[in-house]
């Protein structure tokens, strides 16, 4: 299968499926020196951790990493960092129901027509299970960040029709919610919104916006590969997700140039925007500013109202799917959303090491 490779310079593969022995990533391309280590990566990893609450699946595993390859005496040697997380808790009978029938809104007809055969159990390599790899592989990325004080940070907007309220804004209270959302009001909302969805055997979507700051200008490429361009790329390539808007998004097309130009004045020798419309991305390189964007997760498709479809034989079908599964899976999406944030800017970066030749001379120059 090919496509399971991002990056350049800094490049992952993920790989493993939702109710196989277990999942990894190997990252090539890490810069040696980096002090990493397996709590640093479980952090992220428990985040991420399915049962944490009655609003996630209720599969039970720990999702503890371990790192197999590229560090050594905490830090890492500039090998190919291979990370595993062993699944503990799969119960395959549960989808032996849809072994030969395609459920609404999943992977399964695709991947069938496209390879002849396909793993039902969970969705395979199409499950949501998927991310545990690319968290523990952002994880590391993050930590590279760090260190040029570069901050990536991700929260729930949105769920259904609740948003969250401006007013009401406090970052410090995402973590005091199932649903990440930096609104402790919205978040009540929310919790009686999605039990009456659970009520009804029914699933619900949401929008996560991921800000990034401490990044310098000139970050990314003109031409095919805009930071803005990999980012989406990135963002869209996690399972669910059906859109993104960098800056004020699809608003800019409402609105006249002189009211969406981002204006300039300088300030100490730094020029500074007074408003931030760009996202912090303008002709593909960052400009310096805040990078902001927005992603949209559908609803989780695996419900268990009953469904119409059709099995591999083209025979109609109705079916209810049972197993454990997300009433949403956007809280969750999060943490994956900071991870694949991360791993596309540190590659993006070291890129950029290579943009003019006085960087190069001076790197050669203190080896």
């Amino acid at each position: 299968m090919a496509g399971s490779t991002y990056g350049n310079l800094f490049r992952i593969t993920t790989w493993g499926e939702s109710h196989g022995r277990g999942l990894g990533v190997v990252i090539d391309g890490c810069p040696a020196g980096i002090e990493i280590s397996e709590e640093d990566i479980q952090k992220d990893l428990d985040r991420r951790k399915p049962g944490k609450n009655k609003f996630t699946t209720q599969r039970n595993e720990s999702d503890k990493v371990e790192i197999m390859s590229g560090v050594f005496e905490g830090k890492t040697t500039g090998t190919p960092i291979s990370l595993v997380i062993f699944n503990s808790d799969q119960k395959s009978k549960d989808y032996s129901n849809i072994a030969k029938v395609f459920r609404p809104g999943h992977a399964d007809m695709g991947f069938y027509k496209k390879f002849g055969i396909r793993d039902y159990r969970g969705g395979g390599r199409s499950s949501g299970r998927e991310t545990v790899s690319r968290v523990a592989a952002g994880a590391v990325a993050r930590k590279f960040l760090e260190q040029l004080g570069i901050n990536i940070t991700a929260y729930t907007v949105s769920i259904g029709n609740i948003e969250v309220d401006k007013d009401n804004f406090d970052i410090n209270e995402r973590y005091n919610n199932p649903f990440v959302m930096p609104d402790k009001k919205a978040a009540e909302k929310t919790e009686e919104f999605l039990k009456k969805a659970m009520e009804n055997l029914d699933s619900v979507g949401g929008v996560v916006q991921c800000e990034v700051t401490g990044m310098k200008t000139g970050i990314g490429e003109p031409v095919f590969d805009k930071l803005d361009a990999l980012l989406a790329r990135a963002i869209l390539s996690i399972g669910a997700t059906k859109g993104i808007e960098f800056g004020i998004g699809f608003e800019a097309g409402k609105i006249y140039g002189s009211q969406n130009n981002d204006e300039m004045y300088c300030e100490d020798g730094k020029i500074i925007k007074f408003t931030n419309n760009s996202g912090g991305i303008l002709g593909g390189m960052s400009d310096g500013d805040k990078v902001v964007f927005r992603t949209v997760f559908k609803p989780t498709p695996s419900i268990a109202q009953a469904q119409k479809t059709v099995d591999i034989y083209g025979n109609e079908k109705i079916i209810e799917i049972k197993g454990r599964h997300d009433p949403i899976v956007t809280a969750r999406a999060v943490v994956v959303v900071e991870a694949m944030t991360a791993v596309t800017i540190a590659d993006c970066i070291m890129k950029n090491c290579c943009s003019r030749v006085e960087y190069i001379k001076k790197l050669y120059e203190q080896m």
